[in-house]
């Protein structure tokens, strides 16, 4: 009976706010159910005025990472939206992405928790994330910007330590290095990973990694004609 909830479907929610906001809301999901996430510093940038994604301005950011049932999917999205005014721009971005396997949560138990692969029927988003040596995650978001992006996150994934090590979607992730995320339409996201690749030469050793992944949900994003109003 404890382990009623292993054949769940699983997602993955990144939470984007405001420096300062990330424990507030891991707090709020945690009130809906979600057993717990982490937090990652990072920083908002948009390199002109045409917001037509993210609407993040170039100011410090904290990344919420978490996975729970995809049940709470459609919870966790209002009750975030809703206290932290997601419908305005500027305010943070929600998304959730399908999970195909989780280890180590605790509704498993010495189990594996399987998810189907793919996410929801008629999604026009993905999620492009590509890591570099830090001090390049400005360099992608301009490779992705001049092929059609209008914004992205950048999440420091430097250990407190010189030899420490950090785990981002289960991949060792050294010290020194930079994760941009970009969310875009799916119609562009083929050119966007193209500049990326030809600009960063991510196809030569040790100059970086690149992985896609479908979006389910996303709440906070807007285009040029929200911001006019």
């Amino acid at each position: 009976m404890e382990l009623t909830n292993i054949n769940q479907e699983q997602i993955l929610s990144i939470v984007v706010v405001n420096s300062g906001l990330g424990s507030k809301v891991l707090g709020e999901a945690k009130k809906i159910g979600v057993s717990g996430g982490t937090i990652f510093l990072g920083r908002g940038t948009v390199k002109n005025h045409i917001l037509e994604l993210l609407g993040l301005e170039e100011v410090k950011k904290e990344i919420v990472v978490m996975i729970s049932s995809n049940q709470l999917e459609e919870k966790l999205h209002e009750v975030i939206s809703k206290k932290f005014h997601l419908e305005k721009p500027n305010h943070g971005i929600v998304l959730s992405l399908p999970v195909k396997k989780v280890f180590g949560m605790r509704e498993s138990s010495t189990s594996v928790v399987n998810t189907k692969i793919g996410g929801q029927g008629g999604m026009e988003y993905e999620a492009i994330f590509t890591i570099v040596d830090r001090g390049l995650g400005e360099d992608v978001v301009d490779a992705a910007n001049s092929a059609g992006a209008r914004g992205a996150t950048i999440i420091n994934a430097r250990g407190s330590g010189i030899h420490e090590t950090k785990k981002f979607f289960a991949m060792n992730i050294e010290p020194e290095k930079e994760i941009v995320m970009i969310v875009i339409k799916k119609e562009k996201s083929d050119d966007v990973i193209k500049n990326i690749r030809e600009k960063m030469k991510i196809d030569e050793p040790g100059r970086g990694i690149i992985f896609v992944l479908d979006v389910n949900k996303t709440t906070g994003l807007f285009r040029e004609e929200d911001h006019k109003k």
